[in-house]
């Protein structure tokens, strides 16, 4: 293929991805004011929520205690701990449904039910 016909292709694929670009400016432009909104409406929402998580997360590492290394650590003790504390985070965030807050941890129902058995956390429903 010639310089001059890889040159009237280039060309012709910009001129065809303008024209894209063109029609997709007049489908926002043309889309309903009403469903705009909406769309805002719905991206706020999913902003306040994730602010909403972030406030409770930080709220919640504010709790965790502070760790004395001059004293030594207790590794298994702060393992149980923090699996603790993220669980009743957990169980808080979706108001002590169990196999919603196995999802948020990422973990099996069946793991969260034994860990609350392990722990005896209570207070969760």
């Amino acid at each position: 293929m010639s310089t001059e016909q890889t040159s009237l292709i280039e060309s012709d694929n910009k001129r065809k991805a303008r024209k894209g670009d063109h029609l997709r400016l007049a489908e926002r432009l043309t889309r309903n004011p009403v469903q705009r909104l909406v769309e805002l409406a719905a991206d706020v929402l999913h902003e306040a929520e994730t602010l909403a998580r972030d406030k409770v997360f930080a709220d919640q590492a504010a709790k965790l205690r502070n760790l004395d290394f001059a004293r030594g650590i207790d590794f298994y003790d702060e393992v149980i701990h923090f699996e603790t504390s993220l669980i009743k985070m957990a169980l808080e965030q979706t108001g002590g449904n169990q196999a919603k807050a196995a999802d948020l941890l990422r973990i099996k129902p069946t793991t969260l039910n034994s860990k609350i058995k392990l722990y005896k956390i209570e207070g969760h429903g």
